[in-house]
């Protein structure tokens, strides 16, 4: 098991940007597919991002590719989601999770077993 604490959410306004943090503790010394999952009230909790195990393999909803960036700093155990030209319905709470198994669907929240609790982004219009 890990334990994930996300970090830099909050209040910001369209067209601004936001840098997000999920920082791992525990058992680090495994390798770990990582995604973020965001959930709006009243809404389904879907994909945002994710990065394999290799660091490098990434994966974007369509909703905001070319505007986040998902990377990850393995010396930190920690993964980022940059958020760019931020737009009203980006406002949602938003979740790290990690798997460490080998292959992850990671547009799938069931195929993660470890959740942060969450960091609240709002962007107002």
């Amino acid at each position: 098991q890990v334990q994930l604490v996300e970090s830099g959410g909050g209040l910001v306004q369209a067209g601004d940007s936001l840098r997000l943090s999920c920082a791992a503790s525990g058992r680090t010394d495994s390798r770990y597919s990582m995604a973020w999952f965001r959930q709006a009230p009243g809404k389904e909790r879907e994909f945002v991002a994710g990065i394999r195990r290799d660091g490098e393999t990434t994966d974007y909803a369509d909703s905001v590719s070319g505007r986040f960036a998902i990377s990850s700093d393995n010396a930190k155990n920690t993964v980022y989601l940059q958020m760019n030209s931020l737009k009203p319905e980006d406002t949602a709470v938003y979740y790290c999770a990690a798997d460490s198994a080998t292959w992850v669907n990671l547009r799938s929240s069931s195929a993660f077993d470890n959740w942060g609790q969450g960091t609240q982004v709002t962007v107002s219009s």
